[in-house]
């Protein structure tokens, strides 16, 4: 019997950034709008896009093998899986996303210990649990189907809400009292999946190469000829990931030089290159970096 990884996607706000990463770890996952069962160009795998809401639970069942979901829903799901590693991204950037407290901007609520008795609207009701637990605070938490940002100061005193930047928060007139978690994404395994040999090599491997993937997301290579009088000043200049690799040109009047740099800093280094005699310099995106 030939042997299969069932794994589970997330269906919703992270299915797009989460095939792009797949993408540049080396999966192509390709999906009808309507569909849920997306072709993927590895035999090995099959796949099933469901909500990251739900995702622990089936993983935990051993309806899948593995599954990509948040933090945020094993916790609310008090599910028993192994998280193989984190991969932090979101819909839009790559880094962590809050669950905040926030309320309406002329609310008179300022801290936790002033929802005492109040009512509280959000998606996840055991971590808001667990968070005013900390302050000894008991409120009516009522579940969100969705439209959670409406609510506040309308059908609830506060809420708790997902949020990269904040920046619809603000649009809609509320200001953020507390963090209550971070969350960032996870491939998580079932337990028993995770025993099997084969299983457990082929999520080990996916976690690898998206984590590589993840790191590459900020980096770009560069390359660059140098003569020989400049080589040690430019070195000094960059800020690479380990030594540049230093190759003799094949005229024999300079060097090649070829390094791995956060792309953020490129602006900056391009300018100072050209300024100390670097020619031929070539930026390059990056699909994976494994330290």
């Amino acid at each position: 019997m030939k042997n299969i990884l069932k794994m589970g996607l997330p269906k919703g706000s992270l299915q797009q950034s989460t095939f792009g990463l797949l993408k540049r770890a080396g999966w192509n996952f390709a999906v009808s709008d309507r569909g849920y069962k997306p072709y993927c160009d590895d035999e090995d795998i099959q796949s099933l896009l469901i909500r990251a809401q739900e995702m622990s639970l089936y993983v935990e069942q051993g309806i899948l093998d593995a599954g990509i979901t948040g933090r945020d829903w094993i916790l609310e799901n008090n599910s028993d899986v192994i998280e193989v590693c984190e991969l932090v991204y979101a819909k839009s950037y790559m880094k962590p996303v809050r669950w905040v407290l926030a309320v309406p901007e002329d609310s008179p609520i300022e801290k936790p210990q002033d929802l005492e008795g109040k009512h509280i609207s959000t998606e996840v009701i055991n971590i808001t649990k667990n968070y005013l637990d900390q302050f000894d605070v008991k409120a009516h938490i009522e579940f969100s189907w969705g439209a959670t940002e409406i609510k506040a100061g309308l059908l609830a005193d506060a809420i708790v809400e997902v949020t990269e930047t904040g920046a619809s928060l603000k649009a809609n007139k509320l200001r953020i009292v507390d963090t209550v978690m971070e969350s960032s994404t996870r491939l998580i395994a079932n337990k028993e999946a995770y025993n099997d040999n084969w299983k457990k090599n082929k999520i080990d491997n996916l976690a690898c190469l998206l984590e590589s993937a993840i790191v590459a997301a900020s980096k770009v290579g560069l390359k660059m000829n140098v003569a020989d009088d400049n080589v040690q000043k430019i070195i000094a200049l960059l800020p690479s990931m380990k030594a540049p690799t230093v190759s003799p040109l094949f005229n024999g009047s300079g060097a090649a030089l070829e390094v791995v740099v956060e792309e953020a800093e490129v602006r900056n280094i391009i300018p100072k290159l050209i300024e100390y005699g670097a020619t031929d310099i070539i930026e390059y995106p990056l699909n994976k970096v494994i330290p």
